[in-house]
């Protein structure tokens, strides 16, 4: 089952333009762990909630193929900063798992305007997408933990080193590689 052109594009445009309510919703939700670790600052963790919902957008858009390899690494990335956050692998999941019900309540409306065909196989590329980018986010999550392992010998460390200028810079060139296939698909 394919989605149309046109589908796909309404899903995108209604992500983009619920993005920052989306973001309010899902920081909200996840409450307490955005700041259960002190060395993560609150606003990193809603631009990176913010770059996935980017991300979602393109994924459902005309260069979903090209944005593919940037839904990788924004998934891979937000796994390593869960595991500095200090959440469990299952919380990872759970919070992606709360997008996927961010954007079903959030694109209800325009699921309700489309053939059911058409919804369902929005619904359904979403989930596959999601899904890959659990896996992904779970796997930077664990080489995460085992690099920290391996820097240590193998004996954990007491606290955890988080260097916020490399995250701060991974997100922005995450950033400005999804804004120039973005400025790409408008020539």
């Amino acid at each position: 089952m394919r989605a149309s052109q046109p589908a796909l594009l309404a899903a995108g445009r209604v992500i983009a333009d619920m993005r920052d309510v989306m973001v309010t919703q899902w920081a909200d939700w996840v409450g307490d762990r955005i700041t259960a670790a002190s060395t993560i600052p609150r606003a990193t963790v809603e631009r990176e909630f913010r770059l996935i919902l980017d991300t979602m957008a393109g994924m459902v858009g005309p260069l979903r193929r090209e944005a593919t390899a940037i839904w990788t690494r924004v998934s891979e990335h937000y796994g390593r900063v869960a595991a500095a956050r200090g959440l469990a692998a299952g919380e990872v999941v759970e919070e992606l798992q709360y997008l996927r019900e961010l954007l079903i309540r959030n694109l209800a409306h325009a699921f309700i305007s489309m053939r059911p065909r058409q919804a369902l196989a929005i619904v359904l590329r979403l989930n596959r997408v999601l899904d890959r980018g659990i896996a992904v986010a779970v796997v930077g999550y664990t080489d995460a933990l085992v690099a920290t392992l391996f820097a240590q010998n193998g004996v954990p460390a007491s606290s955890s080193e988080y260097d916020s200028t490399e995250v701060e810079r991974q997100l922005h060139a995450l950033e400005l590689e999804l804004g120039s296939l973005i400025k790409t698909r408008k020539r």
